[in-house]
């Protein structure tokens, strides 16, 4: 059933991200910047917030619905949302070396692997 639960949120979290993200760029009438992704990641930040803030004070969210929002829906949203509240999570708890570490391996690692990605696809389209 959780297995069902992450898909279905990940099917509506990757159609809205789509929408969304296309639409704020349209608005913004250009394409230096993108403005839709950073509007996806704000807002699935705010929201896995507000949730997870709800789910820990007042324990509204079992743990199928937190699959269901977390892992699929915002999941499906942006990724950088569970990123930013796993990491303030570890700074909450003290772990300030651990959200650091986080933020700089997701970062070098990341963006890194596009790199090679892209290098690496080069060296095969010219082979």
């Amino acid at each position: 059933m959780t297995i069902l639960l992450v898909g279905l949120g990940g099917f509506v979290g990757s159609v809205t991200r789509y929408l969304l993200s296309r639409s704020v760029q349209d608005w913004a009438g250009g394409h230096w910047f993108p403005w839709g992704t950073l509007t996806v990641n704000v807002i699935g930040c705010l929201v896995i917030g507000l949730l997870a803030g709800l789910s820990e004070h007042r324990d509204l969210l079992g743990p199928n619905t937190r699959a269901l929002l977390f892992v699929g829906l915002l999941g499906g949203f942006t990724t950088f949302s569970a990123f930013g509240n796993e990491t303030v999570g570890l700074w909450r708890d003290g772990h300030s070396a651990q959200a650091a570490g986080n933020v700089a391996l997701q970062l070098v690692l990341g963006l890194g692997a596009v790199w090679v990605g892209l290098r690496v696809a080069r060296a095969l389209w010219e082979t």
